[in-house]
């Protein structure tokens, strides 16, 4: 690992679990100071442990990223103590599935409030203190394969995403005079706990559908360690746009040299058997 992370300052959002607890790992080892926050303490503190087995220094916060009261709450202490981090990665993110007429408006705010607006409060929050402090640093944003293929039935997840990948556009190019960098991480199906905490609604909502998904993503077993190399990756080489796993690398792609194909895949509900 590069020592360009050693004594960097980290925070990560949703750190507990999955993709967000594999990325503080990876900074770790590294060397970086890991800032973790998650709404899931137990989670957080695990990942912590295992931070201190990698020899790393780590703190913990308990902070919702939809909330502005606990992202402001969050901010403050963390650059009163620390001062402008040198990387900040808006990785907390919920999943949903449903066809469109059997999706409440209810799921569509809690969706968006999650992983648009966490990742909006993330950078609102934290990205004056990172220019003020005239040092640089990385934006590190998760989207998903989804903001170039929108499959059926998961039109709120698939908006929030595309979402990320446009903010992050605007926002990189904004950032750039700053010598901040933004990054939008694009994972393809990756084995995380996302389908246990998914929102399903209607038809989708059967059981046995929740089970079978999870029993895919499991086959695939595709790690979120490798969402975690890209996303360390993407700070020490300046990567902007970074799809992982073969199919989101199929998804980029195809989005921009066939575009008509992919919107015929995406009319074809995934096979789960």
């Amino acid at each position: 690992m590069s020592k360009k992370l050693n004594s960097q300052v980290v925070l990560v959002t949703g750190a507990g679990s999955g993709i967000g607890r594999a990325t503080a790992l990876a900074f770790a080892a590294g060397g970086a100071y890991l800032i973790l926050s998650d709404v899931n303490e137990t989670g957080m503190q695990e990942t912590g442990r295992l931070i201190t087995a990698a020899g790393a220094q780590w703190e913990a916060h308990v902070a919702n990223v939809a909330s502005r009261d606990d992202m402001q709450a969050l901010a403050d202490k963390v650059n009163s103590q620390h001062g402008a981090l040198d990387v900040l990665v808006n990785n907390a993110g919920i999943g949903s599935a449903g066809h469109f007429l059997e999706t409440s408006l209810d799921t569509w705010d809690k969706v968006l409030d999650v992983n648009v607006k966490g990742v909006v409060h993330g950078c609102h929050y934290f990205l004056p203190a990172m220019v003020a402090a005239g040092k640089g640093g990385s934006v590190v944003n998760l989207a998903s394969m989804a903001a170039f293929l929108a499959p059926r039935e998961m039109s709120i997840y698939a908006a929030s995403k595309f979402a990320v990948l446009g903010f992050s556009e605007s926002l990189r190019s904004e950032m750039a005079e700053h010598k901040i960098h933004v990054a939008a991480i694009c994972p393809g199906v990756i084995n995380t706990p996302i389908v246990q905490n998914t929102i399903m609604e209607g038809e989708v909502a059967d059981a046995g559908l929740r089970a079978k998904a999870q029993k895919m993503y499991q086959r695939r077993n595709y790690p979120p360690e490798k969402v975690a190399q890209a996303v360390v990756k993407s700070v020490l080489h300046k990567k902007s746009v970074v799809p992982v796993s073969p199919e989101a690398w199929f998804s980029y792609y195809g989005k921009r040299f066939v575009p008509s194909i992919m919107e015929r895949l995406g009319r074809f509900e995934i096979p789960l058997d």
